[in-house]
């Protein structure tokens, strides 16, 4: 069994916890998530401010104990402080701005490439419109879109141009001629 998943998780102030049949459900001052979870394996109590996610005595539990210590620990965390990611683009005549909740990004085509968030994610350009910070409540739809928007253009082995993660390091390979 997960080692973390033996500690209780501690409520900050301002969050609360429901459990309901199959379902955990999570409010703050950010927003409301919701998980559901396998019953069969694992059981969350909450109580004194604390959560707790016990296996229960059935083959595998013991690995759906952490899986689901983590979700909630995330859950937790982001309706009280949020995620965000940074994405960073490099390239002569790249750019990219925001046009209402699109983002527009010229990267190198023919045409601007538009960009529509999902709902509970917002945008927001910085460092004179260079880094592009992805944040919201839930960390799996945070990545998943700061993924997207990076598949974008990703960043190119030769010379480096494309969108990347700001602490991304790309290896840049030698070309023809660096024999």
């Amino acid at each position: 069994m997960s080692r973390l998943a033996k500690k209780p998780i501690v409520l900050p102030s301002g969050v609360n916890v429901k459990v309901e049949s199959d379902t955990v459900v999570v409010e703050g001052k950010l927003g409301k998530l919701s998980q559901v979870f396998q019953p069969y394996y694992v059981s969350i109590e909450v109580a004194d401010g604390k959560v707790m996610v016990k296996p229960k005595d059935v083959y595998g539990a013991a690995a759906y104990a952490g899986l689901y210590w983590a979700l909630v620990r995330n859950m937790v965390k982001g309706v009280s402080e949020g995620f965000s990611k940074q994405l960073t683009i490099q390239g002569l005549g790249y750019k990219w701005e925001l046009k209402g909740t699109k983002l527009v990004c010229t990267v190198g085509f023919s045409h601007p490439v538009e960009f529509t968030p999902p709902q509970g994610i917002t945008l927001a350009l910085e460092n004179n419109n260079t880094v592009l910070k992805v944040s919201g409540v839930d960390k799996q739809l945070v990545g998943q879109v700061a993924a997207n928007i990076r598949g974008i253009k990703p960043p190119e082995p030769y010379k480096g141009k494309g969108i990347r993660y700001v602490n991304e390091h790309v290896r840049l390979k030698e070309g023809k001629t660096g024999k």
